[in-house]
């Protein structure tokens, strides 16, 4: 070869390596990902030891609680509930009411609804056996294409990619992605899927989970200590923070209502709400409707009708709450009957000392308080 070829030859190597060198990163990431997780997994109650099978009912069932909660909350509710139910098959031979009574507090209560009709298929129509495939797991009640995605995964071993919130803040900080959510998620999920190894599919997801748990967070990320550094787009742009890009949130208009609480000695007048619809199947005090055009005499109009005529005290302050598309506001009412007042129809005494055993939603508890001064 002469010596102006191989000059020439040179010169293409050169220009080629920068384009070579990134495809050797992006080669990388998954191992090094695996291999930063294997130093630093968090120790969580649903996740096994490193190296024993994940159990498909844990991992079913704190996704399911983890939807919208932190994990801090759904901790000592994924004990109560395996301690109570340690299995599938005995979830689903529970009632919907007693699970309902064991998840108030936990919020977002259609997925205790979803949760009961899942466990009750799993038994009846699969042995007590989860599906092993996303299709089959997204066919059964209460499962949508994450969770379907993340049991397949995690359980099952399933060359796929799950992505919640934190991994969708990793991916949009490595790869600078410009487009808001929700519109990037297909996007961000092509990108995940780049971060997976030929093997340890849930490892791989749930490494990515704690990366954005612990150094990838909105605010402040320890970049210096990310395993995935090399390459991140925005942190070479400096620009962390901004990612990923949301659209501006529309908030539902508020909302006001009446809480209306009775008491008859040491007992306290409750109902059931409709199984559909917000808070379905729980336990709360009767209330009028909640409008943004709210108006006290008509909500005055919908009090409990009792047989004596109730004297009704308005109690100072009001309850607020925010719901997942609305603020509301709730004034409280207050009033006592006599010992063998009976409970107008569709609705009950309890005693107030057997509260905590109730399906109560925080509204309802927060609104008990309220009414009864504690």
């Amino acid at each position: 070869m002469s010596l102006a070829g191989a000059a020439t030859r040179r010169k293409q190597s050169v220009k080629q390596s920068p384009a070579s060198a990134r495809d050797e990163m992006l080669a990388r990431r998954p191992a090094a990902l695996l291999a930063w997780y294997d130093r630093h997994r968090r120790k969580l109650p649903w996740r096994p030891a490193p190296g024993v099978a994940a159990d498909p009912y844990a991992v079913w069932l704190s996704e399911i609680m983890l939807q919208q909660t932190s994990v801090q909350a759904v901790g000592p509710y994924f004990e109560k509930f395996l301690t109570r139910w340690p299995d599938v098959a005995a979830l689903g031979a529970a009632t919907q009411d007693e699970v309902l009574r064991m998840w108030a507090g936990l919020g977002y209560y259609s997925r205790a609804r979803n949760l009961h009709a899942c466990a009750v298929a799993v038994r009846n129509d699969h042995g007590g056996a989860f599906p092993d495939t996303e299709e089959g797991l997204r066919a059964l009640p209460g499962i949508g294409p994450y969770t379907a995605a993340a049991i397949a995964a995690i359980a099952f071993g399933r060359q796929t990619m799950p992505v919640d919130g934190n991994i969708e803040r990793v991916v949009s900080r490595l790869f600078a992605v410009e487009q808001a959510l929700p519109k990037a998620k297909p996007q961000i999920q092509q990108l995940a899927e780049t971060l997976l190894g030929p093997t340890r599919a849930g490892d791989s997801a749930q490494a990515l989970m704690d990366l954005g748990s612990s150094i990838c967070t909105p605010r402040k990320p320890a970049c210096a200590l990310c395993p995935l550094n090399d390459g991140c787009v925005a942190r070479l742009r400096g620009d962390s923070e901004t990612f990923p890009r949301k659209a501006a949130k529309k908030t539902g208009a508020l909302r006001r209502g009446a809480a209306f609480v009775v008491t008859r000695g040491d007992q306290l007048l409750v109902r059931t709400r409709a199984e559909k619809g917000l808070l379905g199947g729980m336990t709360e005090v009767p209330s009028s409707d909640w409008l943004a055009a709210h108006d006290d005499k008509a909500a005055l109009r919908q009090a409990p009708v009792l047989q004596a005529r109730a004297r009704w005290h308005r109690k100072s302050g009001v309850i607020s709450h925010v719901f997942t598309h609305f603020p509301l506001e709730l004034v409280v009412y207050v009033t006592r009957v006599a010992g063998r007042s009976r409970a107008p129809d569709g609705m009950r005494w309890i005693d107030v000392a057997t509260l905590h055993a109730e399906a109560l939603p925080n509204l309802m508890r927060k609104v008990i308080a309220h009414g009864l001064g504690s």
